[in-house]
């Protein structure tokens, strides 16, 4: 791998900018900034709130690469904010008022991504009643964010490093060759090498994809953020409720004593749960931690020592889909397998289970 792909673990040695630089970018984040529009300034850039080193560095990062036209590969956990950070990074560059266009590569069924992606001409397939723009034509100019790209089928890999390469492509069913004049911003909460290792992703289209990588820390590396951010979240509610309410005592230790697995989103709702039964005080770990009528904790799956990886799988797909009451699309980005993956391991522990019945009887 490339140097520049070592970055991605090593995020103590990205570039920084000037103390006055940086301090008029970190001004920028807040409600109260006076050198940049309101307007360039959404509410959902409340994610990226922090004093800590490492958003210190990934700041001065952001305000280096957005106004470039660099493709921009996001490497972070589930819930550290990687399309928040697209977003931004579009906001910042020179083509911050084109079109901004997202695509989830692990939500959309295999045999119509490529539909997605390039657009499809009328009677192309059964289905196509009219022409489709897809996403490169509709970010006419702006920006494609590809999130969740590890899990994109590795034959549609192949054509996505072709317009990457040449800038050019063709509709589903056309034969008229479309111009891409975007920038691509990806993500993945995957190791990338490790993913081209397992077959997963192509090392080429990496090369193409990480021009410039781009690490996202989780929220547990960011000392003394969480109760920023929590302060924030409470402060947004009280404005959007008209409420007073305040963190309790016991919520403030809570902050620090939990390992916050699912990062700023996982923070977000459980602020928001919280309030919602708080009278005055918000009391996170009673309900961050609801109990099950066996008594064991609703967030976790309980297996003897010695069982097999395969049954340990088996269990916590289940136990997700079952406390995401069967919504199979939020359990496989819970989970962090695409939507296919899903539904193949489902589809599999089915047919185990008839060949099971058939043979009993």
């Amino acid at each position: 791998m490339t140097d520049a792909l070592h970055e991605l673990d090593a995020p103590a040695d990205l570039p920084t900018l000037d103390d006055q630089s940086l301090a008029t970018f970190a001004l920028g984040l807040k409600r109260h900034a006076k050198d940049l529009p309101a307007a360039r300034e959404p509410a959902v850039l409340t994610s990226l709130w922090g004093e800590s080193e490492p958003m210190k560095q990934l700041f001065s990062v952001i305000e280096r690469v957005a106004p470039t036209r660099a493709n921009v590969l996001i490497v972070g956990e589930s819930g550290t904010g990687k399309e928040v950070v697209a977003q931004h990074l579009h906001r910042r560059s020179k083509v911050g008022e084109r079109p901004f266009v997202a695509i989830n590569c692990g939500a959309i069924p295999a045999n119509l991504i490529e539909a997605e992606l390039f657009g499809h001409e009328r009677g192309s397939f059964t289905g196509a009643v009219r022409a489709h723009k897809g996403v490169f034509e509709r970010a006419a100019g702006g920006t494609v964010f590809l999130d969740e790209v590890t899990e994109m089928p590795v034959d549609m890999q192949v054509k996505l490093l072709r317009v990457l390469e040449t800038g050019r492509f063709y509709r589903v069913g056309g034969d008229e060759e479309v111009v891409a004049h975007c920038r691509v911003i990806a993500a993945t909460n995957r190791n990338p090498e490790q993913a081209v290792n397992d077959g997963l992703l192509r090392a080429d289209l990496l090369y193409r994809l990480a021009v410039f990588p781009l690490r996202l820390p989780a929220l547990r590396e960011r000392d003394g953020d969480i109760d920023l951010l929590a302060d924030r979240f409470v402060d947004e509610l009280n404005a959007e409720y008209r409420g007073d309410k305040v963190l309790s005592a016991d919520s403030r230790r809570y902050l620090r004593e939990h390992h916050w697995p699912g990062n700023v989103r996982e923070l977000k709702n459980s602020i928001h749960r919280a309030y919602i039964l708080a009278d005055r005080e918000l009391e996170l770990a009673t309900v961050d931690l609801p109990m099950e009528p066996n008594g064991q904790p609703g967030d976790c799956v309980i297996v003897p020592i010695g069982t097999s990886i395969a049954d340990m799988e088996r269990e916590l797909i289940m136990a997700t889909l079952a406390r995401c009451e069967g919504n199979k699309r939020q359990a496989a980005k819970i989970l962090g397998v695409s939507l296919k993956t899903l539904y193949n391991r489902l589809n599999d522990y089915d047919r185990f289970a008839r060949t099971a019945s058939s043979h009993a009887a």
